[in-house]
């Protein structure tokens, strides 16, 4: 790589670029003259907001500038590449106030005309921090204004642009809306995270060498390095990228003489992007090539993927979340009476509706995350009304399964038998893959995690494998004649053995009452989700009475109207629900795990959620036991808790950073090291004590 002898070359390309950067100028130059003429619309749209209208002095909140363009229109990073550049604002502030400068979100590069561009084609937002003076009086008129400046572009043209820009403010206590505070989290949740360690950088002949550090296990997809420096890159030059231990390598063409210390952005892929600062000092030899083709993947990682979810898939099967799900399948192949072409069907219909929702469920996730949202897996359960959804479905299985009232899917009806079959078959893996997702069994955790850095279309692949995983036990037994064979004949023991069943969901309607309590609170919130509970158990119950010959029509139309009631107004209640979070230990923040692991001390930190099982269990079988929390009182264990019940955008990143996007995560973090140690999913009080030293 080494263009040593290109010196002509290269300064005729910085000669060009010169001449580019002045024609803009000029034409920036004349149409902001010719502004007060005549008004000029914009094709990207700014707005300035900010996190709370009441800023608290001697406090900051933050600002957003979010960004707009229209159709076909870009805007441009802080450096623009070869041919734009980045925002400006002239500030006027009320005495007291400042802005810091704002901070940008990961851009994409595009190449014009042989041109690089650093550019946004979508709504973006810059994010700046405002602090207040102590000194303000509270009420006092904070109102923020300024004129912006900045680029907007097609593949053909380019204008630069201004507006005015301002957003009220008045000296307050600091309050954030729930809603304001969720679009910020948004937001910031697409801002670059700043590396913590620099990296090196030298010139080598025509070659810029960049070393990052970067564990060995982080993954890139479609890796780019944007250079926040001037006069250093060629921009549109082929970047290599390469692995040598932790550090990754980055080699292109040098355009410029800059010295000194460098800054840019690496890209990891899926909007993802680190901050790094670079010293001058030798970089090590490039390692194993990276692939920098978004439409290439990691086959290993791939199909480790993948067979982890459908192991941990058929692990699920054991687990106590799933269990009254698999109770109805129990039930219903012991109907089948061991007929070969009927427990095919429902086995199949069974796969299917597990196979389908977990896909389902996987694309809405990747969806989320694509449109900026900092979720994981068991996202669904994260919110209340969903929650409710559940606990009136748990209910109504348990009512039918008591005998309350009948449906095809569970009771007789001869001629409905094959039709009956396959869409219980149906709904009964869909429900399981459902009910499943709160729980992260072995494998589980690192399997989905890998969807984190895979490209969509391979990522949903390893989602089908977790429902194919937990239908494996009802296939086998749908296509073996040997397993079929050993079920038991009907005979009048099914209708005990249904009546038993509704035990263990009605225990798990009782769980999700109480999850629905947890993350709602007990003051009015849990008016509406109660009416709406109430009229279900009142429609159920008699719907059944009116099977068994109840002509009262008009009670069953009042409960129905009283339910559609209760579920809007629980709707309309819990949008602007938030949630306290009560756990034992202290409560998780980036902010005291750094206190806490300066203070020198064994660090424990766990993610839970109220409605993963599995968490509970460890919860209840090791973390909480006497012998482990003494073991920790002797050698000083700090303990931190991440409650992830309903959802956190903080903990969702630091979940994704450790490669997870699901609970339970566990960090055991010696006295001194750089990395915590990430613990096995299933815990034992053996594990902890000697973690302690005990």
């Amino acid at each position: 790589m080494d263009d040593s002898g290109t010196g002509m070359d290269r300064g005729k390309d910085v000669f060009v670029t010169s001449l580019w950067r002045a024609a803009l100028a000029l034409l920036a130059f004349a149409l902001l003259a010719a502004g007060p003429a005549r008004a000029q619309s914009t094709h990207i749209q700014p707005k300035l907001v900010a996190e709370s209208a009441a800023p608290a002095p001697g406090g900051t909140t933050a600002l957003a500038l979010t960004m707009t363009p229209d159709k076909g229109w870009h805007g441009y990073w802080i450096n623009g590449g070869d041919a734009g550049f980045g925002l400006s604002i002239e500030w006027n502030l009320p005495e007291g106030v400042t802005v810091a400068p704002f901070r940008y979100p990961v851009p994409e590069p595009l190449i014009l005309f042989g041109m690089m561009n650093h550019v946004y084609e979508h709504p973006y937002a810059l994010i700046a921090d405002v602090r207040i003076d102590d000194r303000i009086a509270p009420g006092a008129d904070l109102t923020l204004s300024g004129v912006a400046n900045w680029l907007a572009c097609t593949d053909k043209v380019c204008v630069p642009e201004k507006a005015v820009i301002s957003v009220a403010l008045k000296a307050g206590d600091g309050s954030v809306a729930a809603a304001a505070r969720a679009r910020f989290d948004g937001w910031r949740a697409l801002l670059p995270q700043p590396l913590d360690r620099s990296g090196t950088w030298e010139r080598r002949g025509g070659t810029a060498r960049f070393g990052i550090p970067l564990p060995a296990g982080a993954a890139l997809d479609a890796p780019h390095l944007f250079v926040e420096t001037q006069n250093l890159v060629d921009y549109a030059a082929r970047q290599s990228f390469s692995r040598n231990g932790d550090q990754i390598i980055v080699e292109t063409r040098t355009k410029g003489e800059a010295q000194g210390p460098i800054a840019a952005l690496l890209k990891l892929g899926d909007g993802r992007g680190l901050s790094v600062r670079f010293e001058p000092g030798a970089v090590p030899a490039a390692g194993k090539a990276i692939r920098t083709e978004g439409s290439s993947i990691d086959t290993a990682l791939f199909w480790t993927a993948l067979g982890g979810a459908i192991l941990g898939g058929l692990i699920l099967n054991l687990m106590p979340c799933v269990f009254p799900i698999l109770s109805l399948k129990a039930l219903s192949l012991a109907r089948s009476g061991g007929d070969a072409r009927s427990a095919k069907v429902e086995a199949l219909a069974y796969t299917a509706g597990a196979v389908v929702t977990a896909l389902l469920l996987g694309a809405a996730l990747l969806a989320l995350r694509a449109a900026g949202e900092q979720i994981g897996w068991a996202f669904q359960l994260q919110h209340p009304v969903s929650v409710l959804a559940l606990l009136i479905l748990a209910l109504a299985i348990t009512l039918n399964l008591l005998g309350t009232y009948e449906l095809p899917s569970f009771g007789g009806g001869q001629a409905l038998a094959d039709k009956g079959g396959a869409a219980g078959g149906f709904w009964t893996g869909t429900l399981a893959a459902f009910v499943a997702t709160p729980c992260s069994g072995p494998l589980l955790g690192a399997a989905l995690g890998a969807t984190l850095v895979l490209p969509a279309w391979a990522a949903l692949p390893i989602f089908g494998g977790l429902g194919l995983g937990l239908a494996l036990p009802f296939l086998a037994v749908g296509f073996v004649s040997a397993l079929r064979n050993r079920l038991p004949k009907p005979g009048p023991w099914m209708d005990r053995f249904r009546k038993w069943m509704a035990l263990p969901m009605g225990l798990t309607a009782i769980a999700l009452g109480w999850l629905l309590w947890r993350q709602l609170g007990s003051g009015s919130q849990l008016i509406w989700p109660i009416v709406a509970v109430a009229m279900a158990l009142v429609l159920l119950t008699h719907y059944g009475a009116m099977q068994r010959g109840d002509r009262r029509s008009w009670l069953l139309i009042a409960a129905g109207l009283l339910f559609v009631v209760g579920l809007g107004g629980t709707v309309t209640e819990v949008a602007d629900t938030e949630r306290t979070t009560i756990a034992s230990g202290s409560t998780f923040t980036p902010d005291a795990l750094a206190k806490a692991r300066a203070t020198g001390k064994p660090l424990f930190v766990y993610f839970t959620a109220d409605w993963c099982l599995s968490c509970k269990a460890n919860e209840a079988g090791a973390i909480n036991r006497a012998a482990v929390q003494e073991a920790f009182g002797k050698a000083g264990v700090v303990t931190l808790v991440g409650d992830w019940t309903n959802g956190d955008p903080v903990i969702t990143r630091t979940l994704a950073e450790h490669g997870r996007n699901s609970v339970p995560l566990y960090l055991w973090y010696a006295p001194g090291a750089a990395k915590p140690e990430i613990l096995p999913q299933i815990l034992t009080p053996g594990l902890l004590v000697e973690q302690a030293g005990g």
